[in-house]
């Protein structure tokens, strides 16, 4: 139950697949421009941001810390492949627009996606 003093909280996660992507995967400086870039789409605030790379050939993870929650990437340059996790809370943020600066990024050929209602006052729903 909600009420004037405890609004609900609709965030939403968004989980994507990019298969077949055209872009190097091992590219650490294309990795955090996306990130960087897509929070900047979303219009959420990032606090900090952590990246990995495997090496030579090899994939990147990383996580952008945002003030609204998180975007965190895995990619495996070997399937031409990244899984992509975004969360953001708030309906004033614009995840589609984010996963979409992310799919231009990456070139995939093919991306699965499924979005989650997450917070109290909403039902979980998986769209």
């Amino acid at each position: 139950m909600t009420d004037r003093l405890n609004p609900s909280y609709d965030g939403r996660h968004v989980l994507a697949d990019f298969h077949g992507c055209t872009a190097r995967l091992d590219d650490i400086d294309l990795v955090e421009r996306a990130l960087t870039e897509a929070a900047s789409i979303a219009g959420a605030t990032v606090l900090d941001l952590k990246l990995h790379h495997f090496g030579e050939g090899e994939g990147v993870t990383g996580v952008a810390l945002l003030a609204e929650s998180h975007m965190s990437i895995h990619t495996w340059p070997e399937h031409d492949y990244a899984a992509l996790d975004l969360f953001l809370c708030g309906a004033r943020h614009d995840i589609d627009g984010a996963l979409d600066h992310l799919a231009k990024a990456f070139g995939p050929a093919d991306i699965a996606t499924r979005t989650i209602k997450r917070g109290y006052g909403v039902a979980a729903l998986v769209d």
